[in-house]
């Protein structure tokens, strides 16, 4: 019975938000609200042409694929410095969360103006989004970690390496899958600020391009697809913590 529901109840979420979408595209007068198979007819068409929506598709993951693991990446070594050192996170916490709260569409201007139009600037803001959300799971989940845990390593003659290798790492993986998790959403959310910058291909700037000729449907299609992709690496992404931490115990609910 929790097999099954796990399986019916999303797609039981879906059709009330479809069904709540149509019902309100029907009742809105004067406003350019299309309707659900509106819209799904101009995605589908848009992934049927040759040159279409898979282009900005493929373009879209690559990206959001690169900051997420560049940023990821950096902020491992960050994080762990952090939570391990308190003097280095009384320092820098608040720069961290400085920065976090910065919008990427509010640095587009200087990225231009240091880094171009190209390729670069757009990766840029995406690892940009990525390290900083991701920066601060880790940190926080590695300085979560019992120290009944330290306390008993060093118990036994572990060294500062070995306690890192063999208890800190050990416990703080179900914490990396998180902060990947949240990157993957900040870097989609982050997106179109990044393919603002002069990006020809993507599904941020089919988006853009569809605004401008104010092609709705277009534009929920757009939409639409991010949403869908960033399900998918989502549910990738936990699939995979699933089998790497099959040893944490869970409370079923």
């Amino acid at each position: 019975m929790t097999a099954l529901r796990r399986t019916v109840l999303p797609f039981a979420g879906f059709a009330v938000v479809i069904a709540a979408w149509w019902l309100a595209a029907t009742l809105i007068t004067g406003k350019d609200v299309p309707t659900p198979g509106e819209v799904f007819a101009t995605a589908w068409s848009g992934l049927r042409e040759p040159e279409g929506l898979l282009v900005d598709i493929r373009l879209s993951v690559v990206r959001v694929l690169i900051g997420v693991v560049v940023g990821c990446a950096l902020s491992l070594p960050v994080g762990f410095a952090l939570a391990w050192f308190p003097t280095l996170r009384a320092m820098f916490d608040p720069i961290i969360n400085f920065c976090r709260a910065l919008p990427p569409i509010a640095l587009t201007p200087l990225v231009i103006i240091y880094l171009g139009i190209g390729e670069e600037a757009r990766l840029f803001v995406l690892v940009w989004a990525a390290f900083f959300a991701s920066v601060v799971v880790l940190y926080e989940g590695i300085a979560a970690v019992e120290d009944i845990y330290v306390r008993a390593g060093r118990a036994l003659g572990a060294t500062d390496l070995e306690l890192f290798r063999r208890v800190i790492v050990p416990a703080t993986v179900p914490q990396m899958f998180v902060a990947v998790r949240v990157a993957l959403g900040v870097s989609w959310a982050t997106l179109v600020a990044a393919e603002l910058i002069a990006a020809q291909r993507g599904l941020g700037a089919a988006i853009q391009r569809s605004a401008s000729f104010f092609r709705t449907e277009e534009v929920y299609a757009g939409i639409l697809l991010i949403g869908v992709c960033a399900l998918l690496m989502d549910i990738a992404v936990r699939l995979v913590q699933a089998r790497a931490v099959s040893w944490q115990e869970r409370v079923v609910r």
